[in-house]
């Protein structure tokens, strides 16, 4: 196992009590038996998980899984583990994978972190998905921001060679951050033909919080790097 890790006296998130529905509440004691993977420090055995041998994606902080869900539904061929610690989007997800009956998603219900740390084997994953983390707007908070060098290169060693890193952010100081720390990480290459930003994936789903982020003006960065 890697023994690169990001600083634990530092988190990137805070846990939110936030209001759960009673469906959500419903979904995390009905649904989890088939849906959730419980956190443990020890390797997952991701093909006992799934019930076979597929590629492998991981979404970090999923948020409602809009996105996860949906990729979920037009990949049937694809496995999708999705890492979230706020329980109302995980039993919010479930809900979704319920509806609609997806063979081929799970939800762990921690920090993402040490998730990766010790519960993904090495050479596990071929795609890897960050999608508006928390930019942690002030200067004296950007040490709480996930995308720091230690955790992108425990994320490239859980990545199998080939495999993608793909982020996206609407706050462009992160994103230039962003840029400049997996352009420094020698087993990445920019997917970006000028090794800047590339456009926005069209099978990214417009997630309620994007639209609401494109209603204000804000612009998105998109980012892909592959290990090579």
């Amino acid at each position: 196992m890697s023994t690169v890790e990001h600083p634990r006296s530092i988190r990137s998130f805070v846990t939110r009590a936030g209001r759960i529905t009673e469906a959500q509440q419903r979904a995390l004691a009905e649904l989890w038996p088939k849906y959730g993977v419980e956190y443990a420090a020890q390797p997952l055995d991701l093909a006992a998980t799934f019930g076979r041998a597929a590629p492998r994606v991981i979404e970090i902080g999923f948020g409602n899984g809009e996105n996860l869900a949906a990729l979920a539904t037009a990949h049937p061929e694809r496995d999708y583990l999705g890492i979230e610690v706020h329980r109302s989007g995980v039993g919010r997800l479930m809900l979704a994978a319920e509806n609609a009956q997806l063979r081929n998603l799970r939800v762990v219900c921690h920090d993402a972190v040490e998730v990766l740390e010790r519960q993904i084997a090495p050479d596990a994953l071929d795609e890897v998905l960050i999608l508006f983390p928390d930019p942690w707007h002030k200067k004296r908070h950007h040490k709480r921001r996930l995308i720091q060098a230690p955790f992108v290169a425990l994320v490239v060693s859980r990545l199998a060679r080939g495999g993608v890193l793909r982020l996206a952010t609407d706050w462009e100081p992160y994103a230039l951050q962003m840029l400049e720390v997996l352009g420094a990480n020698s087993s990445l290459r920019n997917l970006s033909a000028d090794n800047g930003f590339i456009e926005r994936p069209t099978e990214r789903v417009l997630t309620r919080f994007e639209k609401r982020g494109a209603r204000l003006g804000h612009g998105v960065w998109d980012l892909a790097f592959q290990r090579t």
